[in-house]
């Protein structure tokens, strides 16, 4: 039996760069694999089912609800978004390093689930900076990006319930450290306990 993988949930303020930090993990080392979330909401161009979601009908969706097919789920205006538990549980019994991509109430059921769970929190430098990198996209209106704002003052609150805070400036500087993190933790002495136990076995009969 090989090592099994860590599940860890990597959360930030909208415009703190999670996505890019993850395709580039995703790109650069092999051991990860990213979760997809189920979702009630419609396709957009170029997305396809079983890439950037699992598109569900609401109907589907609150089946898997009914199972506890889900680790964790929440509905957003008039969406589902949630995790399958299979794909997870799978890749971490095959060793896989899993990446979950959500916000904090999401991640804090995960962690009452799965209470190993690594909660890692990815935000930018300063407040202007956020922002600035809101602004930046050119995509949103101002109501927008004072929502979002509003929003980053409610998830701040949050902060301190995860394991490790990394700070975004430098993009290859955040993507070494989300990546040193997550390995460091495979040496964690509570997640080695069936090595130490044998350790201790083999040195009885020495």
């Amino acid at each position: 039996m090989g090592e099994r993988g860590i599940l860890t949930v990597v959360s930030g303020f909208s415009g703190a760069g999670k996505g890019t930090v993850m395709k580039e993990i995703m790109g650069r080392y092999e051991n990860y694999a990213l979760s997809i979330s189920a979702t009630t909401r419609k396709p957009r161009p170029g997305e396809e089912d079983g890439r950037e979601y699992f598109f569900k009908t609401v109907e589907e969706f609150e089946k898997m609800i009914a199972k506890e097919e889900l680790i964790e789920y929440a509905r957003y205006v008039d969406n589902y978004y949630g995790t399958p538990k299979a794909y997870v549980v799978e890749q971490l019994e095959a060793g896989k390093d899993v990446i979950l991509e959500i916000e904090i109430q999401g991640a804090l059921k995960v962690k009452e689930k799965f209470p190993q769970t690594l909660l890692l929190f990815i935000t930018p430098p300063t407040a202007r900076e956020l922002r600035n990198r809101l602004k930046g996209r050119g995509t949103e209106t101002e109501d927008v990006i004072n929502g979002r704002m509003d929003r980053a003052k409610e998830e701040a609150e949050g902060m301190d319930q995860y394991d490790y805070l990394i700070v975004n400036d430098v993009l290859e500087e955040c993507v070494e450290q989300v990546h040193q993190i997550i390995q460091g933790e495979h040496r964690r002495c509570c997640r080695n306990k069936a090595f130490i136990k044998h350790m201790k076995e083999e040195l009885k009969g020495e």
